[in-house]
């Protein structure tokens, strides 16, 4: 009786401490924050990606249609994976199907990277749209190109968050446990799946998209962990909880698992490792070291929200792209006073 009442004390005294730090902590202040335009208006409904390779185009992934479309630094289509040329001339050319896209990454020479859930296969294709191979992956959901022409794909039940396979297709590693949620595998498992993205230092990100307290992993190319960056302020904990107890509610009833995602999108500042954070329209921005610096609510021009489902952060601004109300273009608020 003694053990237990001195136990609830100790709890008590836990909460009132965390209570007072986060009090005394500085949180960054919430801002509102509203896309300059919306950019590529013939990408809506099914939007899953974009992307920019070093050549300054923009390869943006929407499934089942258009596809993969690639454009230049002025908007214009110069090819289409996926969907049929709109006239016979046109500039866009289509060389191979798509079955079902769910992400896209592009290599330092321009060739582009499909995960095809649909087929069950890695898709590569030259600069041009031709095709080159592809690979067998088991419900790949994500995928990123690395260094020396090797590629990370993460999948919906794999026994690793991250598969690592080299030019040929072939399974070189794996790495990444999954963190223990739910005590169903199945369940368990799929509370783990994840969105990669890569930086120009060397890094490779995991985003976790189910779990209750918003985290992105990061590791070196070969597997080995380096820090979490987590959003666990006051404010999030209503979130987290009510997902444990749907978690604890799937668990009992011991069907397919079915949630809500947590984290939305995921984008990285390549030249920095600078992070940013969709919790559908709350967007978080955080330092290299994990510290979060800014939190903004995402608007389109008129005032709509914008539930983020993909980010590409460029130098001095971000597009954002939502299911199904597009692609936006956002000044970079954290370069505003920068010359």
């Amino acid at each position: 009786m003694g053990t237990t009442r001195a136990s609830k004390v100790k709890l008590l005294t836990a909460i009132g401490l965390l209570a007072s730090s986060a009090a005394l902590r500085q949180e960054p202040e919430e801002v509102d924050l509203f896309a300059k335009q919306r950019i590529l208006t013939a990408i809506g409904p099914g939007l899953r990606a974009v992307r920019q390779g070093a050549n300054g185009r923009l390869y943006v992934l929407a499934s089942a249609a258009p596809g993969l479309v690639v454009v230049d630094a002025a908007g214009k289509q110069l090819l289409a994976i996926g969907e049929e040329p709109a006239a016979t001339g046109s500039a866009a050319a289509t060389h191979s199907l798509i079955t079902f896209g769910e992400d896209c990454d592009v290599d330092a020479e321009g060739g582009i990277y499909v995960a095809d859930r649909g087929a069950n296969l890695i898709r590569v294709f030259s600069p041009d749209g031709a095709p080159l191979r592809s690979f067998a992956v088991k419900n790949p959901v994500s995928v990123a190109v690395l260094e020396e022409d090797e590629v990370a794909v993460a999948t919906l039940g794999e026994t690793h968050l991250v598969m690592v396979f080299d030019k040929q297709g072939k399974d070189v590693r794996e790495f990444g446990d999954p963190e223990p949620i739910a005590e169903r595998p199945e369940l368990n498992r799929f509370l783990n799946i994840g969105q990669l993205a890569t930086d120009e230092l060397g890094h490779l990100y995991y985003a976790f998209a189910y779990l209750p307290e918003p985290t992105v992993r990061q590791y070196d190319r070969l597997g080995y962990a380096s820090q979490d960056i987590q959003y666990t302020a006051i404010d999030s904990l209503p979130v987290a909880v009510a997902v444990r107890k749907e978690i604890a509610r799937q668990e009992k009833r011991g069907d397919a698992p079915s949630f809500k995602r947590v984290l939305t999108a995921l984008g990285v500042d390549r030249s920095s490792g600078e992070v940013w954070m969709a919790l559908n329209n709350n967007l978080l921005h955080f330092d290299k070291a994990g510290n979060r610096l800014a939190t903004y609510k995402i608007y389109a021009p008129g005032g709509a929200r914008l539930e983020a489902k993909t980010i590409l952060v460029q130098k001095d601004q971000l597009i954002i792209g939502s299911d199904p109300l597009g692609l936006y273009l956002f000044s970079r608020p954290d370069k505003k006073n920068t010359k």
